[in-house]
């Protein structure tokens, strides 16, 4: 039997999940709409580009939807808290959200001369969302300060969370891509790499200087000694992949999956030392999970649910992964 005192770490839980799943899956398309080269020339590249992310993009969204509903039912007051601060930036997150959607459609059915305005537009589309959610991220951790300094810090954010999706985009592609187009994305993968790596050194630094409260718990005795791996470890994964990627291409194409594994494992990582950071603080610094939590009766009755849903989620997204692995060629799978 769940105590009610264990309900609202178990909601926690369960978002963080989502939310996890989301920053990978929807992460990797949202970062190949970002990589996605305009030049008039590259349509072929362009279209397999495209096909890699085709079968998944829009389940990808699923996950989102689930976590922003957790959020709704579990913890309304904090539901409501930031959506009041976030407004602006998740209605333009949504904008972009739209532009993707439909320019992913339309490109498929425009004739030739428009298809690049399309796909000018995804890419666009893949831009705005990518750079309102790391924005949305940075006013979320600093728990939505009206300080200058945590405007910078959101604007910081913004450009961290693109460069990452950039990352994790180009890894997907390295792993679902061959020959000239796999060679052109492992070198932008390794260009966003670094980038991604010197926006998570950057914003490791800065939050613990804005928040004493992080600072605390990240360079106190013994927890300093017992996390030090942690960054070391992001270090030595950055370093193994770079190596990987300079030596471009391998012989029958060995290891193309490393990038993509050492981005989800990092991707982990961050995820962990946030949750570290601010649990059990729903809004870091404002409420916690048992504050801002519903009814125990609400919250058993939505785990029953979640408890079903969640698992049939798991299952057709492993599912459709399973179908259309394999490298990618000419808008086919093989």
């Amino acid at each position: 039997m769940i105590s009610d005192a264990m309900l609202p770490t178990i909601f926690m839980g369960l978002i963080g999940i989502a939310i996890f799943a989301y920053a990978v899956l929807d992460g990797y398309d949202l970062g190949v709409g970002i990589l996605l080269p305009t030049k008039p020339n590259r349509q072929e590249q362009r279209d397999q580009m495209i096909a890699s992310i085709g079968p998944f993009w829009d389940a990808n969204e699923t996950w989102l939807v689930l976590a922003v509903g957790l959020l709704l039912i579990a913890f309304p007051a904090a539901h409501n808290v930031i959506l009041r601060e976030l407004y602006l930036p998740a209605t333009t997150m949504l904008i972009g959200l739209i532009v993707r959607g439909v320019a992913f459609d339309f490109r498929a059915k425009a004739i030739t001369s428009h298809r690049l305005l399309w796909d000018r537009a995804f890419k666009v589309g893949s831009l705005l969302t990518a750079l309102t959610q790391g924005y949305m991220l940075g006013r979320y951790v600093l728990g939505f300060s009206q300080a200058p300094e945590a405007y910078g810090f959101a604007l910081l954010s913004s450009l961290c969370v693109t460069a990452s999706y950039a990352f994790i985009g180009g890894a997907w592609l390295v792993m679902k891509t061959e020959a000239e187009l796999q060679s052109w994305v492992a070198r932008a993968t390794r260009r966003a790499a670094w980038l991604a790596a010197l926006g998570i050194l950057a914003v490791s630094l800065v939050n613990p200087l804005v928040s004493s409260e992080v600072f605390q718990r990240w360079f106190s005795f013994p927890a300093a000694i017992l996390l030090m791996p942690l960054p070391l470890v992001c270090v030595g994964l950055f370093i193994v992949m770079d190596r990987y990627l300079a030596h471009m291409p391998h012989h029958q194409d060995f290891g193309c999956w490393i990038p993509f594994v050492v981005a989800v494992t990092v991707f982990f990582l961050c995820f962990s030392g946030l949750a570290y950071s601010f649990y059990p603080y729903v809004i870091p610094g404002q409420l916690t999970a048992m504050a801002a939590a519903s009814a125990p009766e609400s919250l058993r009755f939505i785990l029953a649910g979640a408890l079903v849903v969640v698992p049939i989620i798991l299952i057709y997204t492993a599912f459709s992964y399973r179908v259309f692995w394999g490298k990618v060629g000419e808008l086919r799978y093989y």
